[in-house]
């Protein structure tokens, strides 16, 4: 049985994970290398070499050494919908993430990376937005609120759905296990899932 060709977003995903930057970052530096020429992201470099018939060809570079050289439909560098969501899932991937970040029992908050799975984080909750209802497609009304939550390194929103809502207020320091990082509106988020949990460990003095 052939293996399928990995697509674009598979090649940019995994070399985004072995190098610790945003798959959104890279292919945003691919197109804008096409214009400038060349553009840096983290330690790499994205270099525009020309064309061949309508693709454009990239080299990615770092420290002189060569990462990657790969060529590109021009009419995928104008799409504004390009998603590396199921990319980040794949086996391949998530092999590389867990390789370049092994799970330390808690991680600082300035160490989430968009695509890292299985996250502990001990916080404080700084902000609890008031719970709006939206429509998923899953479902009808669900009801979802986003936390502040924040410990010395930094600060991320805290995804909250249904049950969850209205369980942290601000000031508790909270543990939450078994998250994800996503990215939603180009802003870090951490989102529990099924399989995620938040637990309560102070709550603020006179509480």
């Amino acid at each position: 049985m052939k293996s399928k060709k990995p697509t674009l977003e598979d090649q940019l995903a995994f070399i985004a994970a072995q190098h610790d930057v945003y798959p959104t970052e890279l292919f945003s530096a691919l197109v804008r290398s096409k214009d400038e020429g060349k553009k840096a992201v983290g330690d790499l470099t994205v270099e525009f070499r020309g064309k061949a018939g309508n693709q454009s060809i990239f080299l990615i570079t770092k420290e002189g050494k060569v990462v990657a050289q790969f060529r590109v439909p021009n009419e995928t560098l104008h799409r504004t919908d390009v998603s590396f969501d199921s990319s980040m899932e794949t086996g391949r991937v998530r092999k590389e993430i867990a390789k370049q970040n092994p799970a330390p029992t808690h991680l600082n908050i300035d160490d989430l990376r968009v695509g890292m799975k299985k996250i502990n984080v001990n916080a404080t909750v700084k902000e609890v937005a008031e719970p709006s209802k939206v429509h998923t497609q899953f479902r009808d009304n669900a009801v979802v609120s986003n936390a502040v939550i924040e410990d010395e390194s930094g600060h991320i929103l805290l995804c909250l759905w249904d049950q969850q809502v209205n369980t942290v207020h601000v000031g508790d320091v909270i543990e939450v296990k078994g998250a994800h990082v996503a990215s939603f509106k180009g802003e870090r988020q951490l989102r529990l899932g099924k399989n995620g949990s938040v637990t309560i460990l102070e709550k603020p003095i006179g509480h």
